[in-house]
């Protein structure tokens, strides 16, 4: 009970006062299955992308953090071809910093930052950390031709008022399976996150 109404009020503010560059709704009538989307930041790599995220509201919230992984491919230190984050925020103390005070909002805001500044000393991809510490000219270009592939909508159904899946969601959600299939063979080296 106090979950669903504590992601309510939490759905009502992230609907009436959303972050800058940040929106939120819940999919269907599920109140604990939402999704998210992120504007890149300007002067970024990730600047004129529109990535797509999905959360996942745990039983026991807001004493547990919300599972939350990216669903448009994205190019980051932090962030592994699956779309989980490796963020403090997302991960219960000791080795994590989510406390119920936390909320959604300011998870996909943290997130936001993440995205802007990286932390390539707790990565879950070893080799882009790399790039980003010891050639981040690459790194940009990487990341960048990455929002162009995956992130930039081509003038296909951009998510509208209503919130309802689009044909650009799906086929951004079948291109991160598809990615991730051939990236197997291939594969980066990964860090567990700790």
């Amino acid at each position: 009970m106090q979950r669903a109404s504590r992601l309510k009020r939490e759905l009502q503010m992230l609907s009436t006062e959303p972050p800058p560059g940040i929106t939120c709704w819940q999919t269907e009538e599920k109140i604990d299955d939402l999704q998210a989307q992120i504007v890149g930041g300007t002067e970024t790599p990730y600047e004129g992308g529109l990535f797509s995220l999905e959360i996942k509201v745990p039983e026991r919230y807001p004493f547990e953090p919300p599972k939350i992984r990216f669903l448009t491919p994205i190019y980051h230190p932090n962030i592994d071809t699956s779309g989980r984050i490796c963020h403090d925020a997302l991960k219960l103390p000791p080795k994590g910093a989510w406390r119920p005070s936390l909320n959604i909002s300011t998870v996909l805001t943290s997130i936001q930052l993440l995205m802007a500044e990286p932390n390539p000393d707790d990565p879950l991809m070893a080799d882009i950390s790399s790039e980003f510490k010891y050639n981040k000219p690459l790194f940009a270009e990487k990341a960048k031709k990455w929002t162009q592939e995956h992130a930039v909508q081509k003038n296909m159904g951009v998510v509208d008022g209503n919130k309802e899946n689009t044909p650009g969601q799906k086929a951004s959600s079948r291109k991160r399976e598809a990615f991730g299939a051939q990236q197997h063979a291939e594969e980066p080296a990964k860090k567990t996150c700790l």
